[in-house]
């Protein structure tokens, strides 16, 4: 398997314009490859049939795709390496190439850290500044007298609060780092125990100068899919979680009336950058409503969610009103650097291919992520 001097096929289909700075790049670097660029037929990038005919998968032996796949692995007989732009697999977990072949699979994870932590945060600090209100002030044009405003006073930054991350991945990382230089302590779920400084480690594709990649943020990890090893974590006088675990089957619904009951013990602020599946959302909605209606009640003290169950969230859906609430449509992954590091995962992995090595990203096929 791999490269050398005989012609490869690398076929890239992806729902925008080819990236040909980058191809004549990629190219450059692996002159053995052929490289066919598709963009997929169809206006659902999500769908399952992306309208790309069958005998375009015949000699194909790499792919680069986001969600585009061979109907059934006979149609690529010579399929070797397929690598997703996305951060995770499960859109992909129940097709014939998942789960009946072993093409390795590998992913874009590791690339959202640096734009998914600015989100976070923006978010937090439009919670906790107030924002809406300040802005407000600007478009009526009204200098306002901040003695006339308890909420602004009352405001509470965010040194010396405690900041959960369920999902001790790429983007968990560096939004640690970033929560820690803003004066947070730190805490780390995963779903495996950490218990040696080499499991710590993050062993995936890491953008220079971000993460946490020997894992020595945390004052604690704690670990466990079980309930009780969840609901542990979660009592640890937590002020603001991050959710940043991959959607499997033991982390769907995984946080709900228990949970939030918990976390509202300290009026939590609750962040969603993974998979809307992974809260339940009646609960969620729930929980906001009783911390926002008065002091001395549990409930949660706000969330931001950039990702919804379903998508796209239905203009009716109650969501969309709940106090304390932030929505936005799934973005906060996207940056004009994203197709660049993610063509650079699949450079360093073509290099390692090339060289017999063991490639970075892989899918666990029996984890799921």
């Amino acid at each position: 398997m791999g490269g050398g001097p005989s012609e490869e096929h690398l076929l890239v289909t992806l729902p925008f314009p080819e990236p040909t700075v980058l191809l004549e790049k990629l190219k450059k670097e692996h002159p053995y490859l052929k490289i066919t660029y598709k963009v997929p037929n169809t206006d659902n990038v999500w769908a399952a049939d992306q309208g790309l005919p069958d005998e375009l998968w015949q000699d194909v032996t790499i792919l680069v795709t986001l969600r585009a796949l061979p109907p059934k692995p006979s149609l690529a007989p010579k399929l070797e390496l397929i690598h997703f732009l996305s951060a995770g697999s499960n859109h992909v977990a129940e097709h014939p190439i998942y789960t009946d072949s072993t093409i390795p699979l590998t992913t874009s994870s590791g690339i959202h850290g640096p734009q998914i932590s600015e989100y976070v945060v923006l978010t937090l600090l439009a919670s906790s500044h107030n924002y809406d209100l300040l802005r407000s002030f600007q478009k009526s044009h009204t200098w306002a007298e901040k003695v006339n405003h308890p909420s602004l006073n009352s405001m509470r930054d965010r040194v010396g609060l405690r900041f959960g991350v369920l999902g001790y991945g790429s983007i968990g990382r560096q939004t640690a780092r970033v929560a820690k230089a803003m004066g947070m302590d730190v805490i780390a779920y995963t779903a495996s125990p950490r218990s040696t400084p080499e499991s710590k480690q993050d062993k995936g594709y890491i953008v220079p100068g971000t993460g946490d990649p020997d894992g020595s943020i945390p004052s604690a990890w704690y670990s466990g899919l079980d309930k009780k090893s969840l609901h542990n974590f979660l009592a640890q006088d937590i002020d603001v979680l991050l959710v940043s675990v991959p959607l499997t089957p033991q982390t769907t619904r995984f946080l709900s009336t228990e949970e939030f009951a918990i976390l509202g013990k300290r009026k939590a602020f609750v962040t969603n950058i993974s998979r809307g599946q992974i809260i339940d959302q009646d609960a969620l909605i729930a929980a906001l409503n009783e911390g926002a209606e008065k002091e001395g009640t549990n409930g949660l003290g706000g969330c931001a969610l950039d990702v919804t169950d379903p998508e796209p969230l239905p203009k009716d859906n109650p969501l969309w009103d709940t106090p304390n609430c932030i929505v936005t449509p799934h973005i906060s992954g996207l940056g004009r650097n994203y197709a660049e590091r993610s063509f650079e995962i699949l450079d360093i992995n073509l290099r390692k291919r090339e060289n017999g090595e063991r490639l970075i990203n892989v899918v666990d096929r029996e984890k799921g992520y």
